[in-house]
C-alpha cells in the first residue's frame, strides 16, 4: 500500500520538487491548499485558523513548507504576515495532527538559517544560539510552535533551510538578469557569509530525513562549502562567463525598509549541515561552482 504525504507549500519552489519526487516514487502526495474549490488530492486548510483533523487522519508523514516569502519590502504588514504565516501555521497544523488518531510517523516542518541571525565569521552548527532580530525571532517562535506535535509522539524535524539554487524560482533567479547582461557586483563589502544549498540536495535531504528514524530536531540544509557573498557573486560569474564588477554599496541597501537589507542579503551565517554529515548524508553537490554549472549549463 503506497504510503501517503501531506504537504503544505507544495506549489513553491522546494514544495512542488518534494511532490514531484514523492510521487514519482509512488507516494500518494495529498497537498494542504487555502483556495477555495480544492481537488481530491487537496485538503483545505486557513494557516490562521487551523485545519479540521480528521481531513488528516492517515497520513504517514507530514511536510510542513508554508509560509510567506521574506524578499519583498518589509511593511509592518509585511513582517506580520512573515511571522503569522509561520507561526500560526506551524502551530494550528501541530495541533490539529496531535489530535489525529493515526497520527503520522514524522512532521518535517520548515525553518530558516535566519535562525541564526548576523554572526560574522562564527562557526553555526544546529547547537549554536538563535541569533537577534526580525528573522532570527521569528525562526524561533516558528520552531516552538511545532511543539505539540513533538508532546504528541511524533518525530519532529526541523529544515533549517539556506538560499536554495534554482534558475526556475527563488534567489538565484531573481538575480540572473543582472549577471547575465554584466551589471551585477558583490553586495556592500562582500565578506558576508551565504549559505547556499542546490535545489536537488534540498530535495534529497527532505527524503532523507523521511527514512532517517535517528534523525529529529533542527538540521542546517545547507551545503558543506562555506563562501562569502563576494566568492559566490565570483562564481557565478565565472559560470555564466561574464563580468561581476559592480558593487552595490551597503548604504544604498540599508535604505530598504524594515531592515531588510541587514537581516537577509547583508547577513553572515557561516553554516555548517554538522548533523546531516554525522547522519551519513551524501551530497551531489558538496561545491558551489558544481552546482551552478550542472543548473545553468547542465554539467
Amino acid at each position: 500500500m503506497a504510503q501517503t504525504a501531506l504537504i503544505s507549500g507544495a506549489s513553491g519552489l522546494i514544495g512542488k520538487a518534494v511532490a514531484d519526487s514523492l510521487t514519482a516514487d509512488g507516494w500518494m502526495v495529498k497537498r494542504l491548499v487555502r483556495r477555495q474549490g480544492f481537488g481530491a488530492d487537496e485538503i483545505g486548510w486557513n494557516p490562521s485558523r487551523g485545519v479540521d483533523f480528521k481531513t488528516l487522519e492517515g497520513a504517514d508523514a507530514v511536510i510542513h513548507l508554508a509560509g510567506e516569502p521574506i524578499f519583498d519590502i518589509w511593511t509592518a504588514e509585511k513582517k506580520r504576515r512573515i511571522h503569522d504565516s509561520r507561526v500560526q501555521g506551524t502551530l494550528a497544523l501541530s495541533q490539529a495532527l496531535a489530535h489525529c488518531e493515526r497520527k503520522p510517523g514524522v512532521m518535517i516542518c520548515a525553518s530558516a538559517v535566519g535562525y541564526y541571525g548576523d554572526r560574522g565569521e562564527e562557526l553555526l552548527t544546529e547547537d549554536s544560539s538563535p541569533g537577534t532580530g526580525f528573522l532570527a525571532q521569528t525562526c524561533s517562535e516558528w520552531e516552538a510552535a511545532a511543539q505539540p506535535a513533538r508532546e504528541a509522539g511524533i518525530r519532529l524535524v526541523h529544515l533549517r533551510t539556506s538560499i536554495v539554487l534554482s534558475k526556475h524560482g527563488g534567489a538565484l533567479q531573481t538575480m540572473l538578469p543582472a549577471f547575465k547582461f554584466g551589471v551585477a557586483g558583490k553586495l556592500a563589502s562582500g565578506c558576508q557569509y551565504f549559505p547556499w544549498i542546490s535545489l536537488a540536495d534540498a530535495v534529497a535531504i527532505v527524503r532523507f530525513a523521511l527514512r532517517e528514524q535517528k534523525l529529529t530536531g533542527p538540521i542546517n540544509v545547507a551545503a558543506p562549502e562555506q563562501v562569502t557573498n563576494a566568492e559566490f557573486t565570483k562564481t557565478l560569474a565565472k559560470v555564466l562567463h561574464r563580468p561581476a564588477f559592480i558593487a552595490v554599496p551597503g548604504l544604498a541597501l540599508k535604505l530598504l525598509p524594515g531592515n531588510m537589507a541587514q537581516e537577509t542579503i547583508l547577513a553572515s551565517a557561516r553554516v555548517v549541515p554538522q548533523r546531516l554529515l554525522e547522519a551519513g548524508f551524501k551530497f551531489t553537490h558538496p561545491e558551489l561552482e558544481g552546482a551552478l554549472r550542472e543548473e545553468l549549463v547542465g554539467r
